[in-house]
């Protein structure tokens, strides 16, 4: 089995080189991205839409050039394990995601997944020779269309230097950047 242009063997070990281990999400990530390159045209240029936060993105980001740094990754936190690839005007793309209903086949997927036993009980070694076996078995495919709103492409706007901190942040944002309003994540030390 190949996830992109990689075995799968080799797919696990750049997944611990970029996630810090190999993260089931991840692989399955892979094999999802590589099935959705799969059906959509060749030589299209697309966009990635994740409906989760959680290991999928870094496998768009290793098997495509849609990242989130360069504005055509986009994740809408719907908490499902989702990937669509669309073509970037017009929004036609192909969904993948992880048919829970064929989980009863594939039982350390299913324990990994729905989380019914704690991490440290799981059998990895089954876990992962399930993924490799069970492949692209595990997802659905549809066709369809990415809603505008979801499509507008994100600027900052014009800059801004905030009056209280210096620092330069989006105008839009207000009169002082967010760090000095109500957004600020941390406590500095001097």
């Amino acid at each position: 089995m190949d996830i992109g242009p990689y075995s799968f063997d080799e797919y696990v070990h750049l997944v611990k080189s970029f996630h810090g281990h190999a993260a089931p999400g991840m692989i399955i990530g892979g094999i999802m991205v590589d099935i959705a390159l799969n059906n959509k045209p060749a030589g299209e240029l697309f966009d990635a839409l994740c409906e989760t936060a959680n290991c999928l993105p870094d496998a768009v980001q290793l098997l495509t050039p849609c990242t989130m740094g360069n504005g055509w990754l986009r994740i809408v936190n719907l908490g499902r394990f989702s990937v669509t690839l669309y073509e970037k005007n017009g929004g036609e793309g192909v969904r993948v995601y992880l048919d829970s209903s064929t989980l009863d086949a594939w039982p350390a997927i299913k324990e990994w997944f729905f989380k019914l036993k704690p991490k440290k009980d799981q059998d990895s070694q089954a876990l992962f020779e399930q993924i490799k076996d069970a492949g692209a078995k595990l997802c659905k495919v549809r066709s369809v269309h990415v809603h505008p709103r979801f499509m507008e492409k994100r600027s900052k706007g014009s800059i801004a230097v905030c009056p209280l901190c210096g620092e330069a942040y989006p105008s839009k944002d207000g009169e002082i950047c967010l760090g000095c309003g109500d957004e600020n994540p941390y406590t500095e030390f001097h």
